[in-house]
Formats: structure tokens, C-alpha cells, sequence
């Protein structure tokens, strides 16, 4: 029986076939559903889990190469929030790019997981070592 660390076995099943390169999403509450891409939906209600807590959960398991995220996060939400996430990821490189080709980038994902986040434009892709 697991006793730490990620304890959802399909968190753990998606992570576990995240390869070098591969992608992983992870989505605020309102992002698009994309029926061709595993959905792992652990949203609850409003904010319960954040991208932000998926994100600390899962920064022990897996190995980063560079993370993107909508420029839109930058101009829709507080410094201090932008601030926070790229010192949450410290020397991995955080690539803004306008949401609509961040979009263009989820069909190549291994998976995303669906979050109930409120914060605007939250979005993560992951991209493995």
C-alpha cells in the first residue's frame, strides 16, 4: 500500500508513461475537453485541487525539461502569482506563448489532468527531460 507521495493510481499510471519529451497537462476547471487525450479529472469544486497543488505534488516524481504556459497567465493574474510559479520550478525554463498556440500544443500530450482552479489562464504543459 502506497503511504506517500502521489497516492492516485491514475495520476501514477499517466506519469509513470510520461517518456523524454513527452508532454503532460495540467488544466484549470474551465480548459477544453480534448476526447483523443487521457483526462484525469480530479476537480472537487472551486480551487480544490489548484494547477499549483498538482503541480507540487508531482514536481518529486518527475524529471522537467522546460514548462510552457499562456502569456495570458502574466497579464490576467497578480506578479507575485507569475513570480511564485517560476520560482516553484527554479532552474526549469518557463516558455510564455499566447494561448492560442499553448492550444495547438495539447493534442501531442500523453495526458491532462483536470483541475478545479479558478485562477485565469492556470494552464501548465509539462514537458519531460
Amino acid at each position: 500500500m502506497l503511504r506517500t507521495g502521489i497516492l492516485n493510481p491514475a495520476v501514477l499510471s499517466l506519469l509513470a508513461r510520461v517518456r523524454h519529451t513527452n508532454t503532460l497537462v495540467i488544466a484549470d476547471r474551465g480548459f477544453p475537453f480534448w476526447p483523443q487525450i487521457e483526462t484525469i479529472d480530479l476537480s472537487l469544486v472551486d480551487d480544490l485541487p489548484t494547477v499549483a497543488q498538482v503541480l507540487e505534488a508531482i514536481l518529486p516524481a518527475v524529471s522537467l525539461g522546460r514548462v510552457f504556459a499562456a502569456e495570458e497567465f502574466r497579464t490576467n493574474n497578480l506578479p507575485a502569482r507569475v513570480a511564485a510559479l517560476q520560482a516553484r520550478l527554479g532552474a526549469t525554463p518557463l516558455q510564455f506563448e499566447p494561448h492560442v498556440d499553448f492550444k495547438r500544443r495539447v493534442p501531442s500530450a500523453i495526458g491532462l489532468i483536470r483541475t478545479g482552479d479558478t485562477t485565469p489562464y492556470a494552464n501548465l504543459i509539462l514537458e519531460s527531460a
